[in-house]
């Protein structure tokens, strides 16, 4: 429920805080007073539009807080857990919306910075606010259809043929893209097979064009490779002073050394070492040599090797490894367009399995509906009876669509609540025959049938009486009241029948303070109830005889 409410520089605001208990309470004031200001200020604060001209004259800013106790609400609380904005071992909610005259707007649940739409989510599961534009709602078959499926707890069953339904749907659009891709197949299986057909003729290999590359210089240079191999051969091995030649010498001498001098024996192991690696490395030259030969039929394959990869590469505007990438993906699309068929073919069963599920759903939601459309007209029958409108009768008209294409994801029905006031009258409408007066009434009714289903905490009806008086607002206050135990309820009103049946009472009034209008709202206790009803009775002049009234209604 609604604990606590500040609001600072809100319209004709300066400061107010107010604390809120349990029941029903009660909203009066005189006309202009700003009553419905508390009802503009929460609609903003639970995400509502706003704009520089709410903010006080003069401020910089408004600021709007609430604090609610949700303890024991499990659908709120599991929201706020999800969304993690409930500390642990905290049961209060505390909301806050600043408006600023820059268009700046931000929102916090308890202390967290929130996006509009979640303060927009959060609002729908905590407060339910009526008014004149609330009760044209009731207008709207898809609110009529709420209000059945509600009252009967079928929105899990709704829920469960959504699904289905839009899988259905999904599954139809899966299939006519199937069957668009079908009709463009020919000519994307052409395209593809040229590409695959030209990269596969070209027998692509994973590095071949650095390897390429590499042996195109070599070839290409074979004169003077084959020079340097023959000048290290010489120098290595094959004349008199080649480098073997030296180290045998040199081998020689160590020997005789070491004949002389022990300790250069061990020298004897460094010139063999280096006389073997020399050796190797005559070997390698004179293969390197035998090997070599200049071969310009292959120097020639290789330029037109390395021109067709070069065209390939510059005519995809892709490197080797990514045309390589690109057969393959090509590859798997042609297997993919070669079972097109087999794909439609499999979609269109499934399709027809969802169509069925879907409509088996509905046909269970459509029957359950049914059975519940003739509890709802005699529950919000007997409550508009309590309403002093005995005389009245309300229809559930309920139409079954022939074809799962007509039907929508709320069902296969079609739903229109008629209504009649007065005996002899046809059934009509709501819009053609019910008045404000009527359709508050049967608003009322509709909130109290869904009292029990409803788990928005609070109630807010914002003079939801109009049209009404006498014996109907004194019924309307009971209603309201016995709403109460299950709801906090707020209800702003000018009817003293209604406001003397409110479990507590504010008093909204505007006055001047230093030369400016301010608005400013006092819980009534008993002395000053009882005047605030007698005013509402008796308007500007409050004789002994309309106290007394006053007190009687309060007694009442």
């Amino acid at each position: 429920m609604l604990t606590e409410l500040r609001i600072s520089h809100f319209a004709l605001i300066e400061s107010l805080e107010l604390e809120f208990s349990p029941g029903f309470q009660v909203f009066t004031g005189e006309t202009g007073a700003g009553k419905s200001l508390l009802v503009d200020a929460l609609i903003l604060l639970l995400g509502g539009r706003a704009s520089a001209e709410h903010i006080r004259s003069g401020a910089k800013e408004a600021v709007l807080e609430a604090v609610f106790s949700v303890s024991g609400n499990a659908p709120i609380l599991e929201k706020l857990k999800e969304w993690d904005l409930l500390p642990d071992g905290t049961q209060d909610l505390l909301l806050r919306r600043t408006i600023s005259r820059e268009g700046r707007s931000r929102m916090y649940v308890n202390g967290r910075l929130v996006p509009l739409h979640q303060m927009v989510e959060l609002g729908g599961w905590l407060v339910d606010i009526h008014g004149q534009h609330e009760q044209q709602s009731l207008l709207s078959s898809k609110v009529q259809l709420n209000v059945l499926d509600a009252f009967g707890g079928l929105l899990p069953l709704r829920d469960e043929y959504a699904t289905q339904y839009h899988r259905w749907q999904d599954l139809v659009r899966a299939v006519a893209d199937v069957a668009q891709r079908a009709k463009e197949q020919q000519e994307r299986e052409e395209f593809l097979r040229f590409q695959s057909e030209e990269l596969g003729k070209a027998q692509l290999v994973p590095g071949e064009d650095e390897s390429l590359v590499r042996e195109h210089r070599k070839l290409q240079n074979s004169g003077r490779v084959l020079e340097i191999v023959n000048q290290a051969y010489d120098l290595l091995y094959d004349n008199q002073a080649s480098v073997l030649s030296q180290l045998t010498e040199v081998r020689k001498l160590v020997h005789e050394l070491g004949t002389i001098d022990d300790n250069v024996r061990n020298w004897h192991e460094s010139i063999e070492g280096s006389i073997a690696q020399v050796e190797e490395l005559v070997w390698a030259t004179r293969n390197y040599q035998d090997g070599f030969e200049h071969d310009p039929a292959r120097l020639a394959q290789i330029d037109e090797r390395l021109a067709l990869l070069q065209r390939l590469k510059k005519k995809y505007r892709e490197s080797l490894e990514d045309l390589l990438a690109r057969q393959t993906r090509i590859q798997a699309e042609l297997e993919e367009l070669a079972n097109i068929e087999e794909r439609t073919q499999d979609l269109q069963q499934q399709v027809s399995q969802a169509h069925q599920d879907a409509l088996v759903l509905g046909q269970k939601l459509s029957e359950a509906r049914q059975s519940v459309t003739r509890k709802l007209e005699e529950r919000i029958t007997a409550e508009l009876a309590h309403l002093m409108m005995d005389k009245s009768r309300f229809h559930v008209g309920l139409t079954t669509v022939p074809e799962m294409e007509q039907a929508g994801p709320h069902g296969l029905n079609q739903i229109e609540f008629t209504f009649c006031a007065n005996p002899g009258e046809s059934l009509q409408p709501l819009a053609r025959v019910a008045s404000g007066g009527e359709l508050s009434r049967l608003m009322l009714a509709l909130k109290t049938v869904l009292a029990s289903v409803d788990q928005v905490p609070v109630l807010i009806f914002d003079e939801v009486d109009a049209g009404i008086g006498g014996n109907v607002a004194s019924t309307m206050g009971q209603r309201l009241k016995a709403l109460g135990q299950t709801h906090q309820v707020m209800c702003i009103t000018h009817l003293p029948q209604i406001a003397a049946q409110g479990h507590h009472h504010y008093l909204v009034k505007k006055e001047s303070v230093d030369a400016r209008t301010v608005a400013s709202v006092t819980r009534l206790q008993a002395g000053a109830r009882e005047e605030e009803i007698a005013r509402m009775l008796g308007g500007a002049t409050i004789t002994q005889t309309v106290r007394k009234a006053a007190g009687e209604l309060l007694k009442g």
